[in-house]
């Protein structure tokens, strides 16, 4: 008995890999684009899956990507949700992790592949990587082991909320520093089976995003911490501070703290994550973090900037005061983190 197809929507965002060439330097063409899809050859050979294409509108290059773009795509993957066996979008690499880190939070007891991938390299050039990322995204999207949000990537398929851009040049641009790679592509596709998650027993919902006040501070030598005093006000939601190694701050930082539990005791969720992509913030290590916690601050752990702003955003849209916002942010950073 012949297996039936799965079903792939394939959601077009823009970026890269759609573009075409201008006057004015790469655009996006959502004609041209569909036109060079059906002309590839493998999207329609045996074994692989069938296909449609959804646009957003407008299409967008990634850095014009807000969080009323993040809720678009996710409300076109709801209203598709029992129509379509996976998802695969097609996204601008620029802010791709974000939307992936935000994806994995918004869609709630997902069961199904959600494949974010895109490419350096536009589809309508003779050299190019979108065509083999596109097509092995959609044999990801089609196999029945992945129940996440993804990125696919030059050959490594990503937890969404563990992915970082890691180059603006090179055709491998995405890692995960602190969480295994889920497969990696050669000859086969070598899935981590242990690293993947366990499909869930709990119906799919949506977590539509508010448009939350959030800023992200990035410590460097010299900083003057003073002048991020008049933005800290009962209006901020949250913040991500960036600091050295494992959650240092300046021993100068005297401005700092008093601005940090102010901040704190506004409501204002403060969440430190390491300007090192590889490592652990471990707030009271150091003397130079322990005043961080004391003032009020969340450790990060290991996760990245992307995942961190995603979570604020999810976790305020959802209805919480700051006390339960707070416990429910310590608790899902505290050791590996997934989609919680």
């Amino acid at each position: 008995m012949k297996q039936e197809r799965k079903k792939i929507l394939i959601i077009y965002t823009g970026g890269t890999i759609g573009m075409m060439k201008t006057r004015h330097g790469y655009a996006p063409q959502k004609e041209k684009f569909h036109q060079l899809l059906d002309a590839i050859p493998e999207l329609k050979a045996e074994g692989m899956p069938e296909w449609e294409v959804a646009d957003m509108d407008p299409l967008l290059d990634s850095s014009n990507i807000t969080v009323r773009e993040w809720n678009t795509i996710g409300s076109m993957i709801a209203g598709n949700y029992d129509r379509f066996d996976g998802f695969v979008i097609l996204h601008g690499t620029d802010t791709m992790a974000y939307t992936a880190s935000a994806l994995s939070f918004t869609l709630q007891n997902n069961n199904k592949p959600v494949i974010l991938t895109g490419s350096q390299i536009p589809l309508c050039e003779i050299r190019n990587d979108a065509r083999d990322n596109l097509i092995t995204a959609m044999q990801v999207a089609a196999d029945d082991r992945v129940h996440e949000v993804c990125l696919y990537f030059g050959g490594k398929l990503l937890r969404g909320n563990r992915s970082i851009k890691y180059s603006a040049d090179d055709l491998i641009a995405f890692e995960s520093p602190n969480f295994q790679p889920l497969a990696e592509v050669g000859i086969e596709i070598r899935y981590n089976t242990p690293a993947l998650l366990p499909a869930r027993k709990e119906p799919f919902s949506l977590q539509s995003l508010k448009s939350v006040p959030i800023g992200v501070i990035k410590v460097f030598p010299g900083i003057q911490f003073e002048l991020f005093d008049s933005i800290m006000t009962e209006r901020l939601k949250g913040i991500v501070i960036e600091t050295f190694g494992a959650g240092n701050i300046p021993g100068s930082a005297d401005a700092l703290l008093p601005i940090i539990r102010k901040a704190s005791e506004n409501g204002t969720i403060i969440i430190v994550c390491s300007q090192c992509p590889h490592g652990t913030v471990a707030l009271g290590a150091y003397e130079t973090s322990e005043a961080l916690r004391n003032a009020g601050a969340v450790s990060g752990y290991d996760i990245t900037t992307e995942a961190a702003v995603a979570k604020l955003y999810y976790l305020f849209s959802c209805g919480m005061d700051e006390r339960a916002i707070r416990l429910r942010m310590e608790q899902s950073l505290r050791g590996e983190m997934t989609v919680s």
